[in-house]
């Protein structure tokens, strides 16, 4: 058909053809026309969103790999226990402060280790770190307490009180970086986790200057994230030989020497890999 009838006969007595080529354009002026249409904009006429300000993750491999890490955004690094998404994490936390950034760190199974951290260069005077879980009784403690919390309501689980904190942070700005860590989060209570919550998260942080950043075992936030990259790691065989001496490693040992493979499974960026990518990097701790 080259013509389609936008008004049918019947309503004014005789047909009114438009060319097909023509008609969209047509039927959008007549909706603007309308008072509760009159300030819609075709997406033809939006402005294209800039892209992200980068700023660098403190290992030089993945910003090489992926430019580094983009404000306003949600970034999600994932990977298995012992795969060096923790020491990722030390690097972005370490960067940011000593860039002077104030950042947030939302640690749901109180993994963080202070010790790790300032050995990795943490500069403690510009983060907060925020314990979920609520406080523990001890053996001693008054049974009037339970009560209290038995009144008003059940208590919360370690995730619901770390998406509420976030929400917080988030809505309170300021912050350079806000970090959830769900890396010792069980799978089955991160995949709970409703969509909805990091859509809201993402859309809190997308006109402002925060990174964003989400430390799992699995990708949960899915498409709301703008960075996605997966980690896996393994020791060196100078550990293995210390191990197998009988030789037993100091602490800070553990995560020296980590070989970590980052692969990036999602970009909504301008540099959007061809297919995913993969680059290499070694942890060191000082």
């Amino acid at each position: 058909m080259s013509s389609l009838p936008l008004v049918s006969p019947a309503a004014l007595g005789r047909p009114v053809d438009v060319v097909a080529t023509a008609w969209p354009t047509l039927v959008f002026e007549r909706l603007s026309a309308m008072p509760k249409l009159a300030g819609v904009t075709p997406a033809s006429r939006l402005d294209v969103r800039p892209a992200p300000q980068m700023v660098p993750s403190g290992v030089r491999e993945i910003d090489t790999l992926t430019g580094g890490l983009p404000r306003g955004c949600l970034t999600e690094i994932c990977g298995p226990a012992s795969s060096g998404r923790t020491s990722v994490l030390l690097a972005a936390l370490a960067a940011a402060t000593q860039r002077q950034e104030v950042c947030a760190l939302v640690d749901i199974s109180d993994a963080f280790n202070p010790h790790s951290a300032a050995a990795a260069g943490v500069n403690f005077e510009k983060m907060l770190w925020v314990r979920c879980g609520g406080s523990k009784q001890k053996a001693g403690s008054p049974q009037r307490h339970r009560d209290t919390e038995k009144k008003n309501g059940k208590i919360e689980k370690p995730v619901e009180q770390a998406l509420r904190v976030t929400d917080l942070l988030l809505q309170s700005g300021g912050f350079g970086f806000v970090i959830i860590d769900l890396g010792d989060t069980s799978l089955k209570m991160a995949r709970r986790i409703p969509l909805t919550s990091w859509f809201r998260f993402q859309r809190a942080v997308e006109h402002t200057a925060t990174v964003l950043f989400v430390i799992s075992q699995v990708p949960c936030a899915q498409t709301c994230a703008s960075l996605l990259l997966k980690v896996s790691g393994k020791k060196l065989s100078a550990l293995s030989c210390q191990l197998s001496a009988g030789t037993s490693p100091a602490h800070a040992q553990l995560l020296n020497g980590l070989q970590v493979q980052g692969e990036l499974l999602r970009s909504r960026l301008e540099r959007k890999p061809a297919g995913t990518v993969t680059t290499a990097f070694t942890t060191k701790v000082g």
